[in-house]
């Protein structure tokens, strides 16, 4: 079955809406990397921040392809806030974790739509692959860390 503008459109919302989740997980990475100390900032940096950064960077180069490729309206990202200072290192990287998997489910649920295959565009269909693959266990990980503050 073919797909209309209208049906791509949808499809590029819920990735731009995907990428303003990731976004809003990259704010509270910083601010979390801001308030630790060198040694800890870095593994946060490693094991957090640089894989979620990665997959911002794919995401939107899918998204500004598939729009191109199809004609579609795309949009521009801004940055996202982090939220207040006071929540702290832990509350920062519980907001990063929530909005990376508010951004992989919806990822995934696109995915099991099978829209992206229906659409017929291979490029749109590896991106979110590659997305998802960066974000996965990003709760794992940000346990390890949590777990390692204070020592």
């Amino acid at each position: 079955m073919a797909y209309g503008q209208e049906a791509r459109q949808d499809l590029l919302d819920t990735i731009a809406d995907a990428i303003d989740d990731v976004a809003v997980a990259l704010a509270a990475l910083g601010a979390a990397y801001e308030q630790l100390d060198e040694h800890t900032a870095d593994v946060l940096e490693e094991q957090l921040f640089r894989p979620v950064q990665v997959a911002y960077g794919r995401a939107q180069r899918t998204y500004a392809g598939f729009a191109s490729r199809h004609g579609l309206t795309a949009r521009s990202f801004g940055v996202a806030s982090a939220g207040l200072p006071s929540q702290g290192v832990r509350g920062f990287l519980e907001h990063a974790v929530e909005a990376v998997e508010d951004a992989d489910i919806a990822l995934a649920t696109l995915q099991d739509s099978m829209l992206p295959v229906e659409v017929g565009d291979p490029e749109l269909r590896s991106g979110l692959a590659e997305v998802r693959e960066l974000l996965g266990d990003l709760r794992g990980r940000a346990r390890e860390l949590v777990r390692t503050l204070g020592r």
